[in-house]
Parts: C-alpha cells; sequence; structure tokens
C-alpha cells in the first residue's frame, strides 16, 4: 500500500514537471553501451523484414502534385539469412552427451520447449540481427527456455566475448501507458542475483519510473539471489563475423552487415526492373491540345506534364508535325540489362555475406538459391563451419546452464564433469563426382575395399554395404557365363568335330 502511494505520487511529480523521467536505459546504474550497436540492430531488424522507410519510400512528382510509392525489394537480407541458418542447423544435427542421465534430461527439456523448431527459427533471427540469447528458467516443475532477439538483451559485464552479466528489457502496453520490464543477471559476491522491475513511460519514448512489480507480474520476485552457480543462466549466440562497428563490444553483427549499399542497390535495380514494364509500355504522341495542363502557383504560367498514369506523351512544337498528327512509339525494353545488372549485384552480396559467387541468381521471375551441392573448398561451405565453431561453443553453454538450473531445483543429479558433441550436417557439401571418383582410384590402387567404399559413397551402415556388395556380386554372376560351362561346351564341340 505504502508503495502505491509512491508511485502515484511519483506520476504525479512527473506531470508537472517536478521529477524527471529516464530517459533511456542507458540513464540506470551500471549499464554503459553504444547505442550505435542498437541502432543498427533496428536497421538490420528492418531490412529483414523488407521494409527499411529510408529506402524503401520513394517520392516522386506527378501532374497530380507529390506522390510517395514503396520500392519492390528481393529481400536478400531474409534470404540470405534463412539460407546460412538452413545451411548451419537442421534436422539432422545431433547433439551427444557422453552420459547418459544429462542426456537423457536434456533431450527431455529440449523435447517439452521444441527446440529445434524453436532453435532454427532463432538461428535465422541470429544471422539477421546479429545475435540471439537463450535463457532456461523454471515454470510448474519444468525448465523452460525463453528464445529472446538480439534488441531485447544489453550486455553490462563480459571477459574476452564471454558475457556473464546482462539485462532484458521487455516493453509491453497497458491501456495508453507503455511499461518496460527490466531483468537483470548480476553478479554479486560469488551469488547469482536476478532481479526484476518495471517502468513506466508517460509520453511512450522515455523508460519512464519505476512502478510495483506485483501490479504486473504477480507471480514473480524482485529478487532471487542464487548459490553455487559456475556460470551465468543464459546462452548468448552470434555469427563468427567480426564486430567493425564497436570493436570493444562482445556483440556480434548481422551477417549483411557489411553489405548495406549492396543490399539498397539489388533493389533499386529490382525495382527498377519492373518498373521498365510500367514506363516503358507503348505510347502515342498527341498534339498538345490533347494533353492535360496544370497552373504553377508560383509563376501562374500554364505547364505540362508527362504524367506516368497517363497513356499519351505531349506533342511539342518542334519539326513540321502536322498538329492533327498522331505518333506510335514503342520504347525498347531493357529486360536483360536488368536481368545481367541484378546477377553482378547478387554476386557481389554474395561475396560479402560468406556464400559462394553464383549462390544467388535470379532468372527475371524468381531468386534462386543454387547451394544443393557444394565443395569443401567453396566459401559458403568455409563460412558454414566457422558459424558452426561459435554455435556449438554457445550450445555447449546452453546445457551447462540447463543442467546447473536442474541441479539447483532437484531435478537431475549430474557430474561434475560430462562432453557435449555437437554433429552438424555436412551431407550438403559433398561434391559426389569427385568422391566417387576418388573412391575408385582408392579401390583400383589396393587402398580401399569396396565394401568400405561403399559405405562412403552411399553414407550408408557397414550391414547394407555388405548386401549391396553382394547383389553387385550376384548380379556380374549371371551377367557372365559360368567357367565350368564353357570348358563343357569346349569340350563337346571337340568330340562332334
Amino acid at each position: 500500500m505504502f508503495q502505491r502511494i509512491i508511485t502515484a505520487l511519483k506520476r504525479g511529480l512527473v506531470k508537472i514537471g517536478l521529477l524527471k523521467e529516464i530517459e533511456k536505459i542507458t540513464g540506470l546504474k551500471d549499464v554503459s553501451i553504444n547505442e550505435e550497436m542498437f541502432q543498427k540492430i533496428e536497421v538490420w531488424k528492418a531490412l529483414y523484414k523488407g521494409y527499411y522507410s529510408e529506402w524503401h519510400d520513394v517520392q516522386y512528382q506527378t501532374i497530380d502534385g507529390p506522390k510517395q510509392r514503396k520500392m519492390l525489394t528481393l529481400n536478400m537480407a531474409k534470404t540470405s539469412a534463412s539460407e546460412m541458418a538452413s545451411l548451419v542447423y537442421n534436422e539432422k544435427c545431433e547433439i551427444s552427451i557422453d552420459n547418459e542421465t544429462v542426456s537423457d534430461f536434456i533431450n527431455s527439456v529440449f523435447k517439452q520447449n521444441k527446440f529445434d523448431k524453436k532453435f532454427q527459427d532463432y538461428v535465422e533471427y541470429m544471422f539477421a540481427h546479429g545475435g540471439m540469447v537463450i535463457k532456461p528458467y523454471v515454470e510448474n516443475d519444468r525448465i523452460m527456455l525463453s528464445f529472446v532477439t538480439a534488441d531485447c538483451f544489453i550486455p553490462i559485464s563480459w571477459r574476452n566475448d564471454t558475457i556473464y552479466e546482462a539485462v532484458f528489457p521487455y516493453e509491453f502496453k497497458r491501456r495508453d501507458k507503455k511499461y518496460t520490464h527490466l531483468e537483470w543477471h548480476l553478479w554479486e559476491n560469488g551469488q547469482y542475483v536476478i532481479r526484476n522491475e518495471v517502468y513506466e513511460s508517460q509520453n511512450g519514448t522515455d523508460l519512464g519510473i519505476k512502478v510495483p512489480l506485483a501490479e504486473f507480474f504477480p507471480n514473480l520476485e524482485e529478487e532471487v539471489r542464487i548459490d553455487g552457480l559456475k556460470q551465468s543462466l543464459f546462452a548468448y549466440f552470434k555469427p563468427n563475423v567480426a564486430n567493425n562497428i564497436d570493436l570493444q563490444s562482445p556483440l556480434g553483427i548481422s551477417i549483411f552487415a557489411n553489405a548495406l549499399d549492396t543490399l539498397k542497390a539489388i533493389d533499386t535495380a529490382f525495382d527498377s526492373f519492373h518498373r521498365e514494364f510500367r514506363l516503358g509500355r507503348k505510347r502515342i504522341i498527341v498534339p498538345a491540345y490533347a494533353v492535360k495542363t496544370v497552373i504553377d502557383p508560383d509563376s501562374g504560367k500554364a505547364l505540362r506534364y508527362f504524367d506516368s498514369t497517363d497513356e499519351t506523351y505531349e506533342a511539342f512544337a518542334f519539326g513540321d508535325m502536322d498538329k492533327s498528327e498522331f505518333k506510335d512509339v514503342s520504347v525498347e525494353l531493357r529486360v536483360e540489362e536488368h536481368i545481367a545488372a541484378i546477377n553482378a549485384l547478387l554476386n557481389l552480396f554474395a561475396m560479402q555475406t560468406g556464400f559462394s559467387s553464383g549462390t544467388f541468381t535470379f532468372d527475371g521471375q524468381s531468386m534462386k538459391t543454387a547451394t544443393e551441392v557444394i565443395s569443401e573448398q567453396s566459401k559458403t561451405f568455409k563460412s558454414k563451419q566457422s558459424h558452426e565453431n561459435i554455435i556449438e561453443e554457445a550450445l555447449q553453454e546452453l546445457i551447462d546452464s540447463i543442467v546447473a538450473m536442474g541441479v539447483l531445483y532437484g531435478m537431475i543429479n549430474a557430474p561434475e564433469e560430462y562432453e557435449v558433441t555437437v554433429s552438424f550436417d555436412d551431407s550438403i557439401a559433398e561434391d559426389k563426382g569427385a568422391e566417387i571418383n576418388q573412391q575408385t582410384q582408392l579401390v583400383a590402387a589396393g587402398m580401399q575395399s569396396k565394401k568400405r567404399a561403399i559405405m562412403k559413397v552411399q553414407g550408408v551402415t557397414e550391414e547394407e554395404a555388405q548386401q549391396i556388395l553382394q547383389e553387385i556380386i550376384e548380379e556380374e554372376r549371371r551377367q557372365s557365363p559360368d567357367l565350368n560351362e564353357l570348358r563343357a561346351q569346349s569340350a563337346l564341340f571337340g568330340q562332334e568335330e
């Protein structure tokens, strides 16, 4: 009751201007971040969604005055993030733990959280936004996983790119006011501390003033202190791309962070490609009296404009053109030039985002990707492997956090040491032709058995390879005449003679 009164008093003081609101989260104690990073994240988010107002809102003049339209886009930000995510993590990836108890516990947690599906989605968000966080928590005696995008995670303390203190801001609205829930994860004198706070903003832009937590989250405690933990209860994932925006920041950057100019050029070319058909359609030159005239409000002079929505050009007073003459004008469309320009930009974009040249192509109807078969020496495969190294480390940290929470709440009796191995899907990087030729040469040189070669090329088990080999031998036997039968026939022919 007393706290509610204080809160009401604060609200009144803010209204009459005697108490100033906190303008930003950075105005709070212990938070020191580079705001440019979070401004960039907002740009990456907008491009990933396919609409960034500074690029895609196009202003132009018509006979009816200024107009605005939305530029068409290929949305390569979404395409590149999705493609890299599917290469790095898919349903064929396996997480193995050498301890059966821990393995069963982690599998049950992942299953009840639908981990594989959600993780694939958030890996894509990670490549687009520059990072993401998975945060385990306990609800109804079960460990749940909270997936957090890059814009809802602010690091506070880190060491060698390992973040161990952070704050998670979450905005929500009630009636006409905006509220911000801050969840702090801190270390104090060897204790792990989780604090929850809620701030109310009067104008919707500032962080505002602190209000009672119980009013919005009655089941949350304002502060929880945990003893015995060795690591933070969250895992941060980011692309393996060096941060050249803030060299001191532990945060990651989007895979297309250094390709923004190219992204804009691609959308400009793609928009121009579609406008080519609209503005380049057949038109007719007509006498001036057949075209609309508008009065300039400044000079009072009559002006005539070419309006892209009109079907006619104005016939200006030039040459000996008859006043009643109509001329058909057919404009040559630059289709091939546009397609060539878009593909040249796509190759540049692929190089800037870690893909091999030719990964993305535009044929005039749709955008296609060519990552079905990738050489192990290609740029795409090398980028894939570099991202996997970072993701594997973060997955190990996540599993350690889940196990630590399980031990804390008595859900599991886990050993102090266990090994986590992540097997990513590398089948997409197989060059089948080269692999077959290599195995054939090894068999011919006596350095590889046929069974092992079948296992390697076809990706089958030893038993399946043995069965395939037996079938091959049987087929060869049926196709080749029996040696004894040939000898018998030879002897018979000799007797007849």
